[in-house]
């Protein structure tokens, strides 16, 4: 009986203790979400300010284009080079909203959803361990019950057994 109670408390505990650290990560994954949150936003602003960069970048490429001599081939250099890094502000917009679309916004729905489950969890386990501890209460005490009552049945046997009555 012992046992059992022992290797009932060990899973009950060991089921709290994951339920418990599942609860104490919400923080860290809401703090991670935030940090996350403001990264895109600052991103959304570099990227502004790098097309907005680019833009000028440009213009001073088409007026070194549109001159005469030597500055023209400095402009096409210019204008290539305002090519490249068209691309990459590209890219930094096509990162940026994967972060947002692929990262943070699942990461919101799925820690509201983890909060929800880990307490319904939470309530169902101390439901069913309560209900099992006490069925595993009440069939130990009840074989219990029957082997004081066997006892006392075979000890009356053994008595009449010793005094020569046979049935």
């Amino acid at each position: 009986m012992e046992t059992v109670e022992k290797e009932c408390g060990a899973l009950g505990g060991l089921f709290q203790a994951i339920v418990n650290d599942m609860k104490c990560s919400y923080p860290v994954w809401e703090d991670f979400s935030a940090k996350a949150t403001k990264l895109h936003s600052q991103l959304r602003t570099t990227v502004l300010a790098a097309v907005a960069f680019l833009d000028a970048f440009q213009k001073v490429a088409d007026m070194a284009t549109n001159t005469r001599g030597a500055t023209r081939d400095i402009g096409s250099a210019l204008t290539r080079m305002c090519m490249r890094h068209r691309s990459i502000e590209a890219k930094l917009r096509q990162f940026t909203n994967a972060l947002m679309e692929s990262l943070i916004m699942p990461l919101q729905d799925k820690i509201e959803d983890w909060k929800k489950t880990a307490n319904q969890l939470d309530k169902d386990h101390a439901k069913e361990y309560k209900r099992s501890r006490h069925e595993i209460k009440k069939k130990s005490s009840d074989t219990m019950k029957l082997q004081k009552k066997a006892r006392k049945v075979f000890s009356v046997q053994n008595s009449i057994a010793s005094i020569g009555i046979i049935f």
